[in-house]
């Protein structure tokens, strides 16, 4: 029970990364507060998850949505061990088709939130020398020609994340992130099919994407969280891990 009595709060949760995270909080002997934007979903999480959670449904792209998350988590648990900020918009755009209202909307909910959440939440992180940990990407290094916004937003996570884990360092409190490479998620294989793919996609990926010849799951994203979220990492904070089955750095691709 690496876990046992921390109150988390996953963003985007209702699927997904987000809910096997939230899924492995509560096994671990955590309580999370479950969000989304689809209360169907997140109504059939808390039910698994019984007494060990709580709902709460809001948009992040509105400025307003991450105090009333934390406000709604306070409520619920009476105190605020841990956040995951997790929630992201996954859009495709590049040059040409990133004009200033996708490019506001990719920042505010990709950026802009994790750190009003941070923000909303750290009179609570203060006393129960919390943590937080941010959900990357490795596009936030460079990206793909048709993830401009998106790509962009996860490089400024990176400086948020290592900002604040300076400023907030004397405060006991810990900011980490883990920037994840390409997960078998429910969005990511509809996206795939929508793009164009055959059902059976994720049976062969290409060896340059996946040496080991399968794509990492969400489970295998919430399994690395676990010891960010517990006390085995502190005092460790500003580390930025890549979550990848192979070298970002110095890459050699498999043909």
């Amino acid at each position: 029970m690496r876990l046992k009595d921390k109150r988390i709060i996953v963003t985007g949760s209702t699927t997904g990364i987000g809910e096997a995270i939230a899924r492995r909080c509560v096994a671990e002997g955590g309580r999370v507060l479950i969000h989304g934007l689809e209360n169907d979903l997140g109504q059939k999480v808390v039910a698994d998850l019984k007494q060990s959670s709580a709902l709460h449904i809001d948009d992040l792209a509105d400025a307003d949505a991450p105090a009333r998350i934390v406000a709604a988590a306070a409520k619920a648990f009476g105190k605020i061990d841990a956040i995951v900020n997790n929630a992201a918009w996954i859009v495709r755009s590049n040059l040409e088709t990133t004009d200033s209202a996708l490019f506001d909307r990719a920042m505010a909910i990709n950026v802009r939130a994790p750190m009003l959440m941070i923000r909303s939440a750290i009179s609570h992180l203060k006393a129960t020398r919390g943590c937080v940990l941010n959900i990357g990407s490795i596009n936030g290094y460079c990206g793909e020609g048709n993830q401009l916004a998106y790509s962009v937003s996860k490089g400024a996570l990176i400086t948020l994340t290592r900002n604040l884990a300076d400023a907030l360092g004397a405060d006991q409190v810990r900011i980490n992130q883990l920037n994840l490479g390409w997960v078998l998620s429910p969005n990511e294989y509809a996206l795939k099919i929508k793009e164009g793919l055959s059902p059976d996609w994720p049976d062969h990926p290409p060896k340059a994407f996946a040496p080991s010849g399968r794509i990492m799951s969400p489970e295998n994203i919430a399994a690395a969280s676990v010891y960010w979220l517990s006390d085995e990492s502190r005092p460790v904070s500003g580390s930025v891990l890549e979550i990848e089955q192979y070298p970002v750095i110095g890459r050699n691709p498999i043909k």
